[in-house]
């Protein structure tokens, strides 16, 4: 993988970064040396085709088809091919195959070319790595009535859902992104951008972002401590990793039902206590981890439904009900991480329709996870040693921020470009 120059990951930014080797790039007609009489086929892959059929439709013969399999079987399981995908054949006049390339995915493809050596009539075959280019951009939005969502508002800037996850999960700890955003909040992100030949090829890293939020201005700057996973800090250091994330469900679900001591249960029709944050979300939307924890238990608890319960640090245990189904892996005794899906939203038990019934309880008593997880400390701060190398690295992310209340431009003029990466 890709890695910046210094430890410091915002180092890049400022200083630039020596090039690796490029990946082997997808080959051209002087690569094979063409004979002119060559015939170049570019199509894609019909529904349930082979490598055998697709050569046989090419007029390849039959003993020929076959080697050609044999080669590519022991580098790529050919039983992968997959419909639409595009591929390249080049066929000499003379019936032989000079090259077969197919796009395998997005980050790879497989290449067949002749060994060149006369006497064995045999292939080279290899799966290569796209060549990809990484880019350092910035994009600024706001919240507003037409874009009331992270996604819907960097979707009006050209960004994807991708992006807002990522940089929803930078302030996860600060906003839940489900119900903190307000009209007016203003947002700007510097990101690392992905093209392979010439197309988008997705996300790099958020190297640094600001969020405004309910009249306080939020910043993060992606930072490695050596000898530690690069983590968020805000201006002063302190990390933005807190111990509970502010929500279990990441966007678009609503909050139905709060924290009570007395209501009336929709399906019973009783007064009794709602320990609880009811999240509406449609059936299969992932339920995520807020903290760190060990499963105790994960199974249907009756009308709970199907639930999932995880003992933390402190005391603490959280609590996920009437879940449609729990997330491979999730079994008691099994340690999960912070954000760490551990199953999907459901309406199973005593429920009217498809939500997230969220529970916390601190030493054995239920408390309202809203009010407690503004209560806890963040994590641990840039370790003095480091302070001056973060210090610097945030001056110079700070001079990349245009300020912008809608948009922001590609900063083409002051960051290194086009940086090779191997995926």
């Amino acid at each position: 993988m890709f890695r910046m120059c210094a430890c410091l990951t915002l180092a890049v930014l400022a200083a630039g970064c020596a090039r690796q080797a490029e990946a082997p790039r997808e080959s051209t007609r002087a690569d094979i040396l063409l004979p002119r009489d060559a015939q170049v086929f570019e199509a894609r892959v019909p529904h349930r085709a082979t490598l055998a059929s697709l050569l046989k439709a090419h007029e390849v013969s039959e003993h020929l088809a076959a080697q050609v399999v044999d080669a590519a079987a022991g580098a790529f399981d050919l039983r992968r091919i997959r419909a639409e995908q595009p591929y390249r054949l080049v066929v000499s006049m003379d019936g032989l195959v000079r090259e077969f390339v197919y796009k395998i995915d997005a980050d790879r493809f497989l290449r067949i070319v002749p060994d060149g050596k006369e006497t064995s009539g045999g292939f080279d075959v290899e799966v290569v790595p796209y060549r990809k280019e990484r880019s350092v951009v910035s994009v600024a939005g706001a919240i507003d009535r037409d874009h009331p969502s992270l996604v819907a508002a960097l979707a009006e800037r050209g960004e994807s859902v991708q992006l807002a996850m990522s940089l929803a999960d930078v302030f996860a700890g600060d906003i839940d992104f489900t119900n903190d955003l307000q009209p007016g909040d203003r947002f700007e992100a510097v990101f690392e951008k992905l093209v392979s030949e010439g197309e988008f090829a997705g996300y790099g890293q958020v190297l640094a972002a600001t969020f405004e939020n309910d009249g306080r201005t939020l910043r993060a700057y992606r930072f490695e401590v050596p000898g530690q996973p690069a983590g968020y800090y805000d201006a002063e250091g302190r990390s933005l990793k807190r111990f509970f994330l502010r929500s279990p469900l990441k966007f678009e679900p609503r909050i139905s039902s709060g924290f009570s001591y007395r209501r009336k249960h929709p399906v019973l029709g009783r007064w009794r206590a709602h320990p609880a944050i009811d999240y509406v979300a449609p059936v299969g939307a992932p339920v995520i981890a807020v903290a760190a924890g060990t499963v105790v238990r994960a199974g249907r608890a009756g009308g709970a439904g199907i639930m999932v319960t995880l003992r933390h640090n402190n005391g603490y245990e959280s609590n996920y009900l009437h879940l449609s189904a729990i997330a491979r892996g999730v079994r008691p005794g099994v340690r999960v991480a912070q954000g760490e899906v551990i199953g999907r939203v459901g309406a199973t038990g005593l429920a009217t329709g498809p939500h997230l019934d969220y529970r916390l309880k601190r030493n054995g008593v239920w408390v309202n996870p809203l009010v407690e997880h503004k209560k806890l400390p963040p994590g641990e701060p840039v370790p003095a040693a480091a302070r001056a190398a973060f210090d610097a690295a945030r001056l110079r992310a700070d001079a990349l921020f245009t300020g912008a209340s809608a948009a922001s431009p590609a900063l083409a003029a002051e960051l290194p470009q086009d940086q090779p990466v191997q995926p």
